[in-house]
């Protein structure tokens, strides 16, 4: 086994900790780029906030609004403003999407050139090898777990395609914490980003690429995020319950990063990309038939396969029952992720304008993912477009 371990230099983790950032910020700059979400954010006072704490400490801002995925000409042009305003920061503030264009950002203030010279897979490729503008990240959903992994996920528009830049030197500086700034978020966003979280706890843990390091780190997750996202869908003034999944999705976060993830994801970036359908909400559709598709592939190839014992500890820790058989323990694994997707009222994909016409392009994309790599099976053509229409 190898393993090496790349986190943020530093985790802050509390409720109330966004009245922290000037202190955090101060020694990395004067000017900082303000990568962040839509409007949301100034109906709840966070902008002001993180106006007034930079502000604070002698950090002027300079403003750059994501709203949905980013994508490569966005950040391109983002970062041009960067350069010519002097930033030599970038505090990301706002959901997953916006942290990955926040990392690119800081990515392509120092290294030069254009986000395609560095994302997998659609662009060039080339190693970001150099350090990268220093960057504070602040996450206002409990979801991917961005703020402490090591790639920026954009889209490439022409090829209906997301990559990532992908690099130690991108990784936050400072990845600061706040569950407060997650009260607001609405119960339809909550149930999406909740179940990413989820899924980012459970692909890891029965990906190629689990590990002692992140497999208690994974059912840790697991244990608080089965128990906290109901309670955060259904009261979203419960701060138990939001920092719960807070903590969750950090530890998500960490999981992926180290040890991959699999078939919902590989399905979760082209959609993404081809798609109006947020990261979220396509991996909360594809959770369940995710998991099916894996049991099943597993159980044909080998009904005592390793990998079924992890799906079946994942059962006992959903449930909090032991069972008979380790079966019955997969089969807990599904029925309480089913049930639990069913209670949270989670969209199917054909809401977002996707049908079965589109399986063989999604099928071909997902298959290029490098998300499918760590799945624990290789799923045929045939288990992949079931999975993708038991989605629809």
């Amino acid at each position: 086994m190898k393993l090496e371990v790349c986190l943020p230099a530093r985790v802050v983790f509390a409720r109330g900790a966004i009245d922290r950032l000037g202190e955090l910020a101060a020694p990395w700059g004067t000017r900082a780029a303000l990568v962040r979400g839509g409007s949301h954010l100034e109906r709840f006072g966070t902008l002001e906030r993180v106006r007034s704490q930079l502000n604070a400490v002698g950090i002027d801002c300079v403003e750059f609004t994501f709203v949905g995925e980013p994508d490569t000409i966005a950040v391109d042009t983002a970062t041009q403003l960067a350069r010519k305003h002097a930033c030599d920061m970038v505090v990301g503030l706002g959901g997953g999407a916006v942290l990955d264009a926040a990392k690119a950002v800081s990515g392509l203030l120092s290294l030069g050139g254009e986000a395609l010279d560095y994302l997998e897979v659609v662009g060039r490729g080339k190693p970001i090898a150099a350090a990268c503008a220093p960057m504070i990240a602040i996450p206002t959903t409990a979801g991917t777990g961005t703020e402490v992994t090591r790639n920026a996920v954009l889209t490439h528009k022409s090829s209906r395609f997301k990559a990532s830049m992908r690099s130690v030197h991108l990784i936050a500086r400072v990845a600061l914490v706040d569950p407060q700034l997650t009260d607001s978020v609405p119960p339809r966003v909550t149930a999406s980003t909740g179940l990413d979280a989820l899924t980012q706890l459970i692909e890891p843990f029965v990906s190629t690429g689990a590990n002692p390091w992140t497999d208690g780190i994974s059912l840790q997750g697991v244990k608080l995020a089965a128990r906290a996202l109901p309670k955060a869908w259904e009261n979203g003034s419960d701060q138990a319950a939001r920092d719960d999944m807070a903590l969750a999705s950090l530890m998500g976060g960490v999981c992926l990063a180290h040890a991959g993830l699999g078939v919902v994801h590989g399905f979760a970036a082209p959609l993404g990309a081809m798609f109006p359908i947020p990261h979220g909400a396509a991996c909360a559709a594809l959770l369940v038939p995710g998991i099916e598709a894996n049991v099943r592939a597993l159980r044909q190839l080998d009904r005592a396969h390793p990998t079924l014992a992890r799906f079946a500890q994942l059962g006992e820790i959903l449930t909090e029952k032991r069972f008979a058989t380790p079966q019955e323990a997969v089969d807990a694994t599904v029925d309480f992720v089913r049930d639990l997707v069913h209670k949270l009222q989670v969209p199917t994909l054909s809401s977002f304008g996707v049908s079965a016409s589109d399986t063989p392009a999604v099928v071909a994309a997902a298959k290029k993912a490098s998300s499918m790599r760590y799945n624990p099976v290789v799923l045929s053509d045939q288990a992949l477009e079931q999975c993708f229409r038991e989605a629809l």
